[in-house]
């Protein structure tokens, strides 16, 4: 089963700090990611504002400027988010950068690994218990459909908790990766750009999981 763990090496030095919150924040925030192959809008959750304030606040610093998709799977996810990408060489194994601080866990319930989610990407469980997130690594869910069928084996396996209508909706109809839920926080979702995300998910990658071709995007406010 496919997991996000974000680092391939854990840093020495990899200091937890609580992410500067902005007091200017307002409801229905979207993001736009801009790639070659098209934007993506992103809206940003209210439920969940660390995660929400954080982007914004590294989207205004230009923290997201010119970097990389660096990991790519088709029928998962596309994953970005490392300052180490921007003008890394081809072939170089890239997810192991960050700002330096972690944010802790919003993981809501309600919130869920549907296609097009928005999550923050982590370390593993067993050197982060407490399932805090990147502080910038991020990403965006493609994932693939379930039937009703698999969906209840997977509840009767105790792989997830009840399902609700909306997830069962959400699964069987646009698809996702119902077995990341509750552990990952998801903070978004994309409102305008799927196909992008799909062509993206769909590209040749490297042993790494690295897009042969590089995938280049900045992300602004909308």
């Amino acid at each position: 089963m496919k997991q996000l763990f974000l680092y391939i090496i854990v840093p020495a030095l990899f200091i937890t700090v609580m992410p500067v919150q902005s007091q200017e924040q307002t409801k229905d925030q979207i993001i736009v990611i801009e790639t070659q192959y098209g934007n993506i809008e992103i809206l940003l959750y209210d439920k969940t504002p660390l995660h929400r304030d954080n982007m914004i606040k590294l989207i205004k610093s230009g923290f997201y400027n010119d970097l990389l998709f660096h990991r790519v799977i088709n029928n998962f996810m596309i994953q970005g988010g490392d300052p180490a990408s921007k003008g890394a060489s081809k072939g170089v194994r890239l997810g192991s950068g960050g700002p330096g601080y972690t944010i802790p866990a919003e993981i809501e319930p309600s919130l869920f690994h549907k296609k097009g989610a928005l999550a923050a990407a982590r370390k593993g469980d067993n050197v982060n218990p407490q399932r805090e997130s990147s502080g910038s690594q991020f990403y965006i869910v493609q994932g693939q459909l379930f039937s009703e069928e698999q969906l209840a084996m997977m509840q009767s396996g105790e792989h997830h908790t009840p399902f609700t209508p909306e997830q069962i909706k959400a699964y069987t109809t646009i698809g996702g990766t119902p077995h990341l839920d509750g552990a990952y926080t998801v903070f978004g979702e994309v409102i305008n750009g799927l196909e992008v995300v799909d062509r993206i998910a769909s590209l040749p990658t490297d042993p790494y999981d690295r897009p042969l071709e590089n995938v280049t995007y900045s992300i602004g406010l909308k």
